[in-house]
């Protein structure tokens, strides 16, 4: 009798449209790169390629960035401390971009799943699309982002995280940032607009 109630009461949340929250994985910007790239479709990963974001990692490495973190008295250098790794990857601390040992980066080359692992964590350096967007292992699939814009799926059912213009942006555009600037949104958004064209 147990057993049916909760069967019933299962289907019946899932049959109203209640999806139980679950945790979304980061992918990697390489994953958005397929269905983005298209100039047809609006070049969204050229667009990104061609931004600061997309060398935000690198930018760690820099004497400017070295000589911050020095006066900030940060114990790490840049590249591995949390307080600009939060961000200057995706995801950092939040299942996502993680600071790993020699080991992880020279693994055996046969070794598959380890190959798998630092192509993902080399697509979770940079400020990437999932930075913005929300993790993507849900949304990434073709026919999911179809079922998005079509309105038949809901986009946070899936991960896919609705943008709140200057919100989204003063996440790290603030002045936590030691080397902030301060933030001319319409100005900055600009730099890296990347719309669908018109009529997709």
């Amino acid at each position: 009798m147990v057993n049916q109630i909760i069967r019933i009461f299962i289907i019946s949340m899932l049959s109203s449209g209640f999806v139980i929250a679950q945790p979304f994985e980061y992918v990697g910007s390489q994953k958005c790169k397929s269905c983005h790239k298209s100039k047809k479709k609006g070049s969204q990963y050229n667009a990104w390629e061609e931004s600061s974001h997309a060398k935000a990692f690198d930018a760690l490495f820099s004497p400017e960035a070295i000589a911050i973190a020095q006066e900030r008295n940060l114990k790490l250098p840049p590249s591995e401390s949390p307080e600009c790794l939060e961000c200057h990857t995706v995801g950092f601390g939040k299942g996502g971009y993680e600071v790993m040992d020699a080991a992880f980066w020279n693994a055996d080359p046969e070794d598959k799943d380890a190959k798998k692992a630092i192509k993902r964590m080399n697509g979770l350096k940079n400020v990437g699309c999932e930075m913005c967007h929300g993790a993507g292992d849900a949304y990434k699939k073709k026919k999911i982002m179809q079922g998005i814009y079509s309105d038949s799926l809901r986009a946070e059912d899936y991960g896919l995280v609705t943008i709140t213009p200057e919100e989204t942006c003063l996440k790290c555009h603030n002045d936590r940032s030691p080397s902030y600037k301060p933030f001319d949104y319409k100005k900055r958004v600009a730099e890296i607009s990347h719309p669908f064209p018109d009529g997709m």
